[in-house]
């Protein structure tokens, strides 16, 4: 278990999460609705050159969106294409970027660079 924490000022982004695999779900949903998350709750996946933490859109409590409005677009939700539409609640640090647009998959992307991991014993 751990619990990642912004580098900047040390507010707790996330709960306890663990190590986790993506999500293997049906096919896209039809017309205009959200897919399923594309991790479980309180589970992370390190990318593959290891500059992002996928984690279930509801796991980080300790973030915000981005007060741009331009960080926000799309059409059912944010589609995470414009850069980091997360920040940190205590200092306002781009921390990560939230994809749950209609064609975009349901997900949270922490950039490992912006965060400090707090390891919790099982």
């Amino acid at each position: 278990m751990a619990i990642f924490h912004c580098a900047n000022c040390q507010q707790p982004l996330t709960g306890e999460v663990q190590p986790g695999e993506s999500l293997r779900g049906p096919e896209r949903p039809p017309g205009n609705e959200i897919a399923s998350p594309r991790m479980a709750l309180g589970t992370f996946k390190v990318n593959f050159d290891a500059s992002l933490l996928i984690l279930h859109p509801d796991d980080l409590p300790g973030t915000a969106l981005h007060s741009d409005p331009r960080r926000l677009t799309g059409c059912c939700g944010p589609a995470g294409q414009d850069g980091p539409n997360l920040v940190c609640s205590g200092c306002d640090a781009e921390v990560a970027t939230k994809e749950c647009d209609c064609w975009t998959d349901n997900l949270v992307a922490l950039i490992a660079a912006t965060v400090v991991e707090e390891p919790k014993a099982l």
